[in-house]
């Protein structure tokens, strides 16, 4: 295991390389917005770049404010996105299952975590590196294209959900 990995998560089960696990990954496929549009033998390739993790209930996976080098893609159990309002209050904004992409606004542009995402069951997860995507890109360039264009999309849809959810709320307040 590349040790990079190792230092993301140390207290937590290592369960191998992605492609040990690709007969899971085929089947929760259609639930990975990041998979959409990959053919089998791409997410083989991808997942030949990813390391796979088991946690119990209530560990922390990514920390609000903390640097983001990685994405996730939750393979089993749940996971809730926590956010901290600036008076320190703590929200679950959301509860993500098998299919999601966590983490991948800070692993493209650098910025810290937007939010916690905390396992509330066990939840076995893959992780890719921005070291390790930029590996692809460089390496296998229409599957590193590809991909990027598909972490655009989530992230894009991820924004006009936001945006749709926060309009009520601008058009009911008072200027």
């Amino acid at each position: 295991m590349n040790s990079a990995y190792r230092d993301l998560f140390p207290y937590l089960e290592y369960l191998g390389s992605a492609t040990r696990y690709i007969g899971e990954i085929s089947d929760i496929i259609d639930q990975v917005p990041l998979f959409d549009e990959l053919e089998l033998a791409e997410v083989e390739s991808l997942c030949a770049f990813m390391q796979c993790f088991g946690a119990p209930r209530g560990v922390t996976l990514i920390s609000e404010g903390s640097e983001g080098g990685f994405l996730l893609i939750v393979l089993t159990g749940k996971v809730k996105i926590v956010k901290r309002s600036a008076d320190g209050d703590a929200t679950t904004i959301d509860v993500a299952g098998p299919g999601a992409s966590l983490g991948e606004m800070s692993m493209v542009d650098g910025q810290p975590r937007f939010a916690s995402c905390i396992t509330v069951e066990p939840t076995d997860f893959a992780v890719l590196s921005r070291h390790d995507l930029g590996e692809i890109v460089h390496n296998i360039p229409r599957l590193g294209n590809k991909f990027l264009l598909l972490l655009l999309q989530v992230m894009t849809r991820r924004l006009r959900d936001a945006s749709n959810r926060l309009l009520p709320h601008i058009a009911g307040a008072t200027v």
